[in-house]
């Protein structure tokens, strides 16, 4: 089974139960070495470099970010 099944299978479980799993999947992160770990960043910063790269997502400016997070702390 390929992780497109297994994720679509997994969002049609109740909440309590995809709750459940994603918790235990979080703690599973846990058991990573450094280099495990490492990759998986190296995975999520090339995904997420190709989503820019194919304009899938809208890029917000640091200013926008930084005055948005200040309003939510007041």
């Amino acid at each position: 089974m390929d992780t497109a099944t297994i994720e679509r299978e997994a969002l049609h479980l109740p909440v309590s139960e995809r709750a459940k799993l994603a918790h235990k999947q979080l703690l599973s992160l846990e058991d990573m070495s450094e280099s495990e770990i490492e990759n998986a960043w190296f995975d999520e910063v090339e995904r997420r470099a190709r989503e820019i790269d194919q304009g899938l997502v809208r890029l917000i400016p640091a200013e926008e970010v930084s005055r948005k997070a200040r309003d939510l702390l007041r």
